[in-house]
C-alpha cells in the first residue's frame, strides 16, 4: 500500500497571553481587596486539579504568596473528582506532576477524599465538598474555563463545574454524574455551584483561559458573587481562542498522544469533533472517518479514559494503561464507552494500513490524513498532499517542510512529529 506524501504546515492563532503571570495573579487578588475580608492567621483553601492547565503550579505559588502577605495560612487540596484512582495518595501524586508541591508553592498539599455535606440542590441532590476545605475559613477556587468534552451550555467547564464536581471529590463527582441522567449536566453543575456559594466561605473564584497554543490567556479573579456571570463571559473567550484542526473533512486522523493532561476525555471532541456520551451527542464540524491514536502521556498515569473515541491504537499504548484508574474515572463519569479498548497493532505502519483500507473508495495516496502531537497542540501538524490546493488558498496556514513522505522507524513506527515554537512552556 501507497501512503501519500505529507506536508507540515503551521496555523495562526489568537497569540494573546498573559507576559506576567506571577505578577497578573497578584494584581487581580489585590483588587478585590482580600486583606478587608481575610484575618490574620486564617487559613484558607485553594483547589487545584487534575487537568494539566498552563502554568497552574506557577499561578498557585502566586497566589500562595499573595495570602501570605496579608497574614493568612493558605493550603491547597486536590479538586479533581473521582481522578488519581480516586485515593488521597494517587490525587497527590497527580498534582506533583505538575509541581504543585509544598516545595514550590509555599502551601501544604492536604489531600483527602473525606466529604461534607453542605446543601442540597432544589431537586434534592445533595451538594458535597471536601473535609478539608469545609473546614478552612475561605476557599479560592482556581480553575481553567473551557468548553466541556460531554456538553455544550453557557457554563461548561469551569469554576462552577470544579466547585459541583472537584470539590465533591469522588463521591459527589459519582452522585452528579447520575444525576446529570435525569437533570442534564448543565442544570447540575450550575444549581451544585449556587448552593456551594450559598453555603461555603468562597473568598473568590480564579478563572484561566488558554489561547490555541495551551499558554494563559487571562487571568481573572472573580467576586463569589460574579463567579456565574463572568464565567459565562470567560467561556466565550476560551470557545473564540481554542486550538481548531486545520481542515474538517478528514480521511485518517493521527494522535501521537493522549492523556488525562490533555483533556478530560484524553482526546478532546472539541478538537476532533468525536463524541460518544449516553447524554447524546453534541453537533461539531469536523468529522473524521478514522481515529489512530499512537500512545499515552507519561503524565496521565496510565489513565486512558477516551479511549474508546478512537478506531485504533497501539500495543505500546495498550501496555500502559491503568485499569483501576481508567475504570474507576470513566464509571464514576458515567461513561463507561470511553475505556474501550479499539483494534491494536504492533506498530504504526500496521495501524495506518488498515485504517486507510476502511476509508471507502479514496486510493491511500489519495487520502485525507493529518497528523497532530495531541488535541492541545495543533499549531503545527502534517497534512497530505490532498489539501494542497487549499492550504495554498488560506491565509492562515503555512508550509513549513514538504512534500515528503511519511517517516517509519526500523520498527515501523512513526518518527516523532516536528514540532517549533508554540506549545506550552513549562512550570517556572
Amino acid at each position: 500500500m501507497d501512503f501519500p506524501k505529507v506536508y507540515r504546515i503551521r496555523q495562526a492563532f489568537d497569540r494573546t497571553r498573559v507576559q506576567d503571570i506571577p505578577g497578573t495573579v497578584k494584581a487581580e487578588l489585590k483588587k478585590l481587596a482580600l486583606d478587608k475580608k481575610v484575618k490574620p492567621g486564617q487559613r484558607v483553601a485553594l483547589t487545584a486539579g487534575s487537568r494539566g492547565v498552563a502554568n497552574i503550579a506557577v499561578i498557585l505559588k502566586a497566589a500562595v504568596e499573595y495570602l501570605q502577605s496579608i497574614g493568612a495560612k493558605p493550603f491547597i487540596f486536590p479538586a479533581m473528582g473521582s481522578h488519581g484512582g480516586a485515593k488521597a495518595e494517587g490525587q497527590t501524586d497527580l498534582l506533583a506532576h505538575y509541581n504543585v508541591t509544598e516545595a514550590f508553592t509555599g502551601a501544604p498539599v492536604l489531600s483527602s477524599m473525606e466529604v461534607v455535606e453542605i446543601s442540597r440542590t432544589e431537586d434534592g441532590v445533595p451538594v458535597y465538598i471536601d473535609k478539608n476545605a469545609s473546614q478552612a475559613d475561605w476557599i479560592i477556587v482556581a480553575n481553567r474555563i473551557k468548553p466541556h468534552t460531554k456538553f455544550k451550555a453557557p457554563i461548561e467547564s469551569g469554576l462552577m463545574k470544579m466547585m459541583a464536581i472537584g470539590m465533591g471529590k469522588q463521591r459527589g463527582a459519582e452522585y452528579y454524574h447520575k444525576a446529570a441522567i435525569q437533570f442534564t449536566f448543565p442544570k447540575i453543575i450550575v444549581d451544585a455551584g449556587r448552593e456551594v456559594i450559598k453555603k461555603a466561605p468562597i473568598l473568590c473564584g480564579l478563572g484561566m483561559v488558554e489561547n490555541g497554543y495551551d499558554e494563559t490567556a487571562v487571568i481573572a479573579a472573580i467576586p463569589p458573587q460574579e463567579i456565574e456571570a463572568r464565567e459565562k463571559e470567560l467561556l466565550a473567550v476560551a470557545k473564540r481562542m481554542m486550538p481548531r484542526l486545520p481542515f474538517n473533512e478528514i480521511d485518517l486522523l493521527i494522535v501521537d498522544e493522549m492523556g488525562k493532561d490533555i483533556s478530560g476525555t484524553g482526546i478532546d471532541p472539541n478538537v476532533t469533533g468525536r463524541n460518544r456520551d449516553l447524554l447524546g451527542v453534541f453537533p461539531h464540524p469536523v468529522n473524521v472517518k478514522r481515529l489512530f491514536v499512537r500512545d499515552l502521556t507519561e503524565n496521565s498515569n496510565g489513565n486512558a479514559t477516551g479511549l474508546g473515541l478512537a478506531d485504533l491504537t497501539t500495543q505500546r499504548l495498550v501496555e500502559k494503561i491503568n485499569y483501576q484508574a481508567t475504570y474507576m474515572n470513566c464509571i464514576t463519569g458515567i461513561s463507561i464507552e470511553k475505556a474501550a479498548v479499539p483494534m491494536h497493532f504492533p506498530t504504526d505502519k500496521e495501524a495506518i494500513r488498515v485504517a486507510l483500507g476502511s476509508i471507502g473508495l479514496t486510493p491511500p495516496e489519495k487520502s485525507r490524513i493529518v497528523r497532530i502531537k495531541n488535541t492541545l497542540h495543533v499549531d503545527e501538524v502534517e497534512a497530505s498532499e490532498a489539501y494542497l490546493e487549499e492550504i495554498q488558498k488560506r491565509s492562515d496556514l503555512e508550509i513549513l517542510e514538504g512534500p515528503q513522505p511519511l517517516s517509519f522507524d526500523v520498527q515501523g513506527n512513526l518518527h516523532p512529529l516536528k514540532v517549533h515554537g508554540g506549545g506550552r512552556k513549562a512550570d517556572l
